[in-house]
């Protein structure tokens, strides 16, 4: 049998254009012989629904919209994803499921058994996980065993019902595993994705179909990445990264085409240091991901037009070119707001930038507003030493300016912060921090240089000053973020390590870092909380992004 992998962009809510996606591809991989088109977890609602699977308006749409499609199922089967209503007494009123659609109407349904409820993920509070037996559908001579995402990846957070759904399924004798996903990007999900789907291929000796999403809902990115594996645990048939795609494979028989070396399979990932995050390839994809976010951001929500405030310095360069090759160069305006303390070199770096990638700009001094508000707050600061005040003062100029032109020419503005800098409160609120989206928010400063880097892998588009200069915020005279901050190689590993890793401040002092560094590291993040809370939208490249991934609370005692 041919089966079709379909690799598709959809938008949570937009059931009209899901639907009309969807049958499309399904007429397209009828016209290409394919006897089954598999589709992607929840791919009639889009991923990820959350409070709207409250609303039985939302759900009755789903109803209508699996009809709909069952109902272009004739001479081909799909599995599709949607939530389905749960007719028990007890338990959530929903499960999430896998339809198998063929001859028109709804051939079976498998429910998802194993509902992550960690990071990002929040099932649980939505779905009843499956507890009826499990079965296999068998069509067109053979028998699949369907499973939703963490059924394959054996995760589960039910203690009370833990059973591995694959157990279950291959003593029905299937022919071939098909599994629909959700499965969000970070910069090791496909590493792990892929030592996964090997594993079960070698270890149920079964052929394994994986469809995921690809595209950007909010801050969570979709890379795509489906694919084929042979029960050899051979990868036979992969689909593009961070593109939607459609491939065919041709099923002959349970091994599929290729033989490998059962050795050859990649072992799962042990990602333990910051640096292995560092690589060319990972910061490539980090790229193309930030991309997708910032496109999908913009198309999903009807906006079309970006600015941002281009200071010279390396985060506001690397979003500049991010945002330029997302949305278009004339889409992008770039503002220079350059203070009595920005340094000539800063201007026209920035000017230089601009020029390169072929984006608007303004330059609007500061300078006289400044001073302006200095005076007018005279009276009450008589006295008092130059300080925090006064450089808070300047972003949040630049921050009402920036504003008033996006409300003027209909913009959205892009914050430029980085990971290193919302970690321990190194901007400031109501100023620097403000945006509609939060473009390098999940990135380390040491990650935005090796962006930069990359940018300018085949030409000089950032200019060369900008990646070599001491960093600065330029809020006073000769101002350098190592006044206040350590190094960002030693900021980058301590922050790796407390956020993703999660080890707490004895574990990082065994490790070899100074204590009275990582005190200070630490107390820094922990009451700068409430600095996040207030942040906007952060695209997730990491494990462990600020934002829905991250909940912690804004008054605590622990470590501060």
């Amino acid at each position: 049998m041919k089966i079709a992998l379909a690799q598709l962009n959809y938008r949570v809510g937009d059931f009209e254009n899901n639907v009309s996606r969807i049958t499309e591809t399904i007429e397209k991989a009828k016209s290409q012989q394919a006897g089954l088109v598999v589709f992607a977890e929840l791919c009639v609602c889009g991923y990820p629904p959350r409070d709207f699977l409250e609303f039985d308006d939302f759900i009755r749409r789903c109803d209508d919209a699996v009809a709909i499609i069952a109902g272009n199922c004739h001479g081909i089967a799909a599995i599709i994803g949607a939530p389905s209503s749960n007719p028990a007494a007890k338990g959530k009123p929903l499960y999430n499921t896998a339809f198998f659609l063929a001859d028109g109407k709804i051939l079976a349904k498998a429910h998802k058994t194993l509902l992550p409820n960690y990071d990002v993920f929040d099932e649980y509070r939505y779905f009843e996980p499956n507890r009826l037996p499990y079965s296999v559908v068998e069509y067109g001579g053979l028998r699949f065993a369907v499973t939703i995402c963490e059924d394959l990846w054996n995760i589960a957070d039910d203690p009370l019902y833990i059973r591995n759904p694959m157990d279950e399924l291959v003593k029905h004798n299937p022919d071939v595993v098909i599994n629909i996903a959700a499965s969000p990007y970070n910069y090791n999900q496909p590493e792990i994705r892929r030592s996964i789907l090997v594993r079960n291929a070698l270890t149920y000796n079964l052929p394994v179909i994986y469809v995921n999403h690809i595209g950007a809902q909010t801050e969570l990115i979709f890379d795509g990445g489906s694919m084929v594996v042979d029960a050899n645990g051979g990868v036979v048939a992969a689909l593009k990264e961070f593109e939607e795609d459609l491939k065919i494979h041709e099923l002959q028989n349970a091994d599929c085409k290729m033989q490998i070396a059962k050795n050859d399979s990649i072992p799962p990932g042990n990602f333990q240091t910051f640096t292995s995050s560092n690589s060319p390839g990972k910061i490539q994809s980090i790229f193309s991901a930030l991309v997708l976010g910032v496109h999908d951001y913009f198309g999903k929500m009807g906006f079309s037009k970006a600015i941002l405030g281009l200071s010279g310095g390396i985060d506001s360069a690397v979003t500049l070119v991010v945002a330029a090759r997302a949305l278009g160069a004339g889409n992008v305006r770039a503002i220079l707001l350059p203070s009595q303390f920005s340094s000539g070199h800063s201007i026209e770096d920035a000017i230089a930038l601009a020029d390169n990638l072929g984006v608007p700009y303004d330059i609007v001094p500061i300078a006289a507003t400044y001073d302006s508000l200095e005076k007018t707050l005279q009276p009450l600061f008589a006295g008092l030493p130059f300080d925090l005040a006064e450089e808070n003062l300047q972003a949040r100029i630049r921050a009402v300016i920036l504003m008033a032109i996006s409300n003027k020419f209909g913009y959205i503005l892009l914050n430029t912060s980085n990971k290193s800098e919302a970690a321990v409160g190194y901007g400031t609120l109501y100023g620097d921090m403000c945006g509609g989206l939060s473009v390098l928010g999940d990135v380390y400063k040491t990650q935005v240089y090796d962006l930069a880097r990359f940018i300018n892998e085949e030409k000089e588009i950032i200019p060369l000053n900008s990646i070599l200069k001491p960093p600065s915020a330029e809020l006073r005279p000769g101002q350098k973020d190592s006044d206040s901050l350590p190094d960002y190689s030693v900021l980058d590993e301590i922050l790796f390590q407390y956020i993703e890793q999660r080890r707490g401040p004895d574990e990082l002092v065994a490790e070899g870092f100074e204590e009275a560094v990582v005190k200070r590291v630490l107390k820094m993040v922990n009451t700068n909380e409430y600095k996040r809370f207030q942040t906007p939208p952060i695209l997730r490249i990491s494990p462990k992004a600020f934002g829905m991934g991250r909940r912690m609370p804004i008054v605590g005692k622990y470590l501060s």
